[in-house]
């Protein structure tokens, strides 16, 4: 059977001073243990983690391991701009526990196919029991994987997988067709769960699951069905909920708030959403939650 993973992207909760709110993220992680979802990517773009302190990603991870153990899988995304930094946060990932760890590609200044090599040979040198996704987000680090380095990369052993946002789904054919037949590769387009599996992909890895995971789980099980009107109209409930929540976290945080939940605010400079934003997110809780 093809393999369609649905790796919930866990967002923060923040308190409306700025400060971090641990009991509405734990709050987050339970509901997100419940959606019956593979696994869980934490503290990566959904999770702000360009806002936080070494400190407080400890924090996170040694949350998000304790209330998800058992549940599902946990990715712990060790992302920063600098190597120094990443080994610390790659050291600290393994002490709390982690068994997985995602890794952005260096941001801010520009990185070519030389140094993200030296940089990601570095990654795997130092992930000693650790399982390794490389993560390629072109449109937010600035920095991309070639085709032909993602080759070579793909072959370090502690290297398993990729995950890819914001790139055409011929991306991911391309590294399908030259990287290992195990190789993991996951879009971080939510809407794309069942087509990105005829491009060679494994799954997704979706914020929006994170507030409405139900019509996620329901286009899976629609794609492995192979009944195309059921297909179509699971695809058609995805594609409304990802249309409301957008990957936005202020969208999020505000249907946590239609939930019940207590989802926080955020922390990092997102335009919150306008009175019509709230009620089709209002909308699309009341019909799929």
């Amino acid at each position: 059977m093809t393999r369609r993973d649905i790796l919930t992207a866990v967002p923060v909760a923040f308190h409306d001073d700025g400060s971090l709110d641990l009991d509405g993220s734990r709050e987050i992680l339970r509901y997100v243990a419940a959606s019956g979802n593979e696994g869980a990517f934490v503290l990566g773009t959904t999770g702000e983690f360009p806002s936080l302190s070494f400190e407080e990603r400890g924090q996170l991870a040694a949350l998000s391991l304790e209330e998800l153990a058992g549940a599902m899988r946990v990715v712990v995304h060790v992302g920063a701009p600098s190597l120094y930094e990443v080994l610390r946060l790659i050291d600290q990932a393994r002490d709390l526990g982690a068994t997985e760890i995602a890794v952005l590609t260096p941001y801010y200044l520009p990185s070519d196919d030389d140094a993200l090599r030296e940089f990601f040979t570095a990654v795997d040198a130092a992930a000693e029991g650790l399982s390794v996704y490389i993560y390629v987000y072109r449109k937010r680090s600035g920095n991309f994987v070639s085709v032909e380095l993602m080759a070579e990369l793909a072959r370090l052993p502690r290297i398993v997988g990729a995950k890819v946002s914001e790139e055409p789904l011929d991306l991911i054919a391309q590294y399908r067709a030259v990287v290992p037949d195990d190789f993991v590769i996951y879009t971080g387009a939510d809407a794309e769960l069942a087509a990105a599996a005829e491009f060679g992909a494994q799954g997704v890895i979706s914020g929006v699951s994170s507030v409405l995971p139900k019509p996620f789980r329901a286009l899976a099980a629609a794609a492995d069905s192979g009944d195309a009107e059921q297909l179509a109209a699971a695809q058609a409930a995805v594609d409304d909920v990802v249309t409301a929540i957008a990957g936005n976290m202020g969208r999020m945080k505000a249907a946590y708030r239609a939930l019940v939940i207590n989802g926080g605010t955020t922390r990092m400079a997102i335009t919150p959403p306008t009175p019509e934003v709230l009620a089709e997110i209002d909308r699309v809780v009341a019909l799929y939650r």
